[in-house]
Parts: C-alpha cells; structure tokens; sequence
C-alpha cells in the first residue's frame, strides 16, 4: 500500500516538473520574440530619426546655395546636424540612446525653424532693397540743390547701384564629364576618363539688369596652372582676364541655369590634382570654386 502511495507521489511530482518546463519554454520563446520585436521597432524608429536629420540638413543645403554670401548661423547649424548624423550612425539601437538622439532632433528642429525664418526675412529684405535701389536713384537725380551731406550720400548709393547692376554667378560647380558616342554625359573623377571640363551655374535675378544679350567670361585653371580651352585675354582697363570660353544667354530678368564644356588642347589629357574655376563678368571676378580630378 505504501509502495502505491509512494508511486502516484512521484508520478505527480514528475507531471508538475513536465508542466513546469514546458512553461518555462513557453515563457523563453515568447521573451525572444518580444525581444526580436522590439529590436527591429528600435531599428525602424533609429531608421526614421535618420530619415529626418537628412531631411533637415537638405533644408539647410537649400538655404545655403541660394545665399551669394553665406550664413554662418546656417552652415554651422548645418555642422551640427552632419555630426549628429554620423553620431546616429555609428551609435548602439537601444531605448537610452535613441531617446537621446530624438531629444537632439527635436532641439536641431527648434533652432532650423527660427533660422530658417530669419534667412526669408532677409532674403525678402534684400530682395526689396535691389528693387527699391532704382526709384531711389531717379528721385536723387531730380534734385537740383545738394548740400555737401547729402552730396556725400548720393555717390555713396551711386557706388552701390553700380555694383549691384552686375550678373552674378551662384552655385559654380566645375566637374569632369566622359561624353559617349550618343551624346550621354556622364560625372566622372578620373583624369585618365574625362573627355571634357563641365561648368554649370546659376545666373540669379537682378532686377537692377536690363533684359537682353549678356556674357560671362569662363575660366579653368588645371594644376599645372594653364588656362584651359581657349586660352585668349580680355582687357578692361587695366585689368586684363586669361578666359577659357564666353558663355553668351539671353537673360530675361529671372533666374537662368547656365551650363558650358571646356576641352583639353589638342588630345592631350587632362592633370590629375586640383582644378580652379572662375566667373567673370567684365573684369568682376563674380563666382569661383573647384574640384579634383584623380
């Protein structure tokens, strides 16, 4: 009889072990999933913060290029998204950090949103200011009586006017391009591959510009310190400018995107190493940047 007892005792302690273990393997499976779930929510949410940052240093891109003199609020904002951007990237996906990177965003969206506000209220501002310069300028010549104050402003504005009524040129990129037989072009960084120099910038609106015919003169500079292409001299006074081509449009007083090719001589090759592009107008250097060819 005791030998009975004793064997259902042990059956039941070994029915309450199997369920125990098979609760236990339930509960593990269910945690794993759990954590594979919240680790891919993590990476997707890591995914979205990255998305945003991008998005808001493009805003920034914008604002920048379309600025002739350059905002140092807005590149060194600028800075800081990049760095938060390569922060993200190389950071670990879990709740603390991620938490912190969106409290960052959220800081970095704050200071873009007043930035930006204060760059189209500047640029409005200056906009107003280039249309205003003429109607100022013919009210001042229909004055007959000058006294030596207002004799001194007048030429100051003069000065301003002249310089202001000048073709710019903002967004100068100059680049290697390899041109296939069908006429494709196509970005290349290789000296050995370029086939031709590209120059693409854009003429702003001036309204202080009559419409009509106008002309920059190009000029590309490779490491060897040669004027590319043409190679021909302008005089302006005493001012003399090695060009490498004239680029001629018709400029109808709004914004114009201007592109022109520039060849090697002969069939040489073009250098490796650095190469200077400038943009004049008349003797007015207006616009230069560079680039490198490997």
């Amino acid at each position: 009889m005791e030998n009975s007892n004793n064997s259902t005792g042990l059956k039941v302690a070994l029915g309450i072990a199997l369920v125990l273990f098979l609760a236990t393997g339930f509960y593990a499976m269910n945690l794993n999933k759990k954590s594979n779930e919240v680790e891919q929510e993590l990476t997707e949410q890591k995914r979205l913060v990255m998305n945003d940052l991008n998005t808001m240093a493009k805003q920034y891109d914008e604002a920048i290029s379309e600025n002739q003199i350059s905002n140092k609020n807005l590149i060194d904002a600028r800075g800081r998204i990049q760095g938060l951007i390569d922060s993200l990237q190389i950071s670990e996906t879990n709740v603390k950090s991620l938490w912190r990177y969106k409290q960052k965003y959220a800081s970095l969206q704050k200071e873009m949103d007043v930035l930006l506000a204060q760059n189209d209220s500047l640029r409005v501002e200056n906009s107003y200011l280039a249309t205003s310069l003429d109607s100022t300028r013919v009210r001042l010549e229909e004055r007959t009586i000058f006294t030596d104050s207002l004799l001194i402003q007048n030429t100051a504005l003069a000065e301003v006017v002249n310089n202001a009524s000048v073709l710019g040129a903002v967004g100068l990129k100059g680049f290697g391009v390899i041109e296939r037989a069908s006429g494709k072009l196509i970005p290349t960084e290789r000296a050995s591959r370029t086939d031709k120099i590209r120059v693409c910038f854009t003429v702003p609106k001036n309204a202080l510009v009559q419409s009509g015919d106008q002309e920059l003169y190009v000029q590309v500079v490779d490491p060897l310190n040669r004027t590319l292409g043409l190679n021909e001299q302008v005089q302006f006074d005493e001012t003399i400018v090695n060009y490498s081509m004239i680029s001629k449009f018709n400029y109808e007083n709004i914004s114009l995107n201007v592109c022109e090719f520039v060849a090697s001589e002969g069939k040489e090759k073009f250098e490796k190493g650095r190469y200077v592009v400038n943009v004049y107008n008349d003797k007015d250097l207006v616009s230069s940047s560079e680039f490198r060819l490997k």
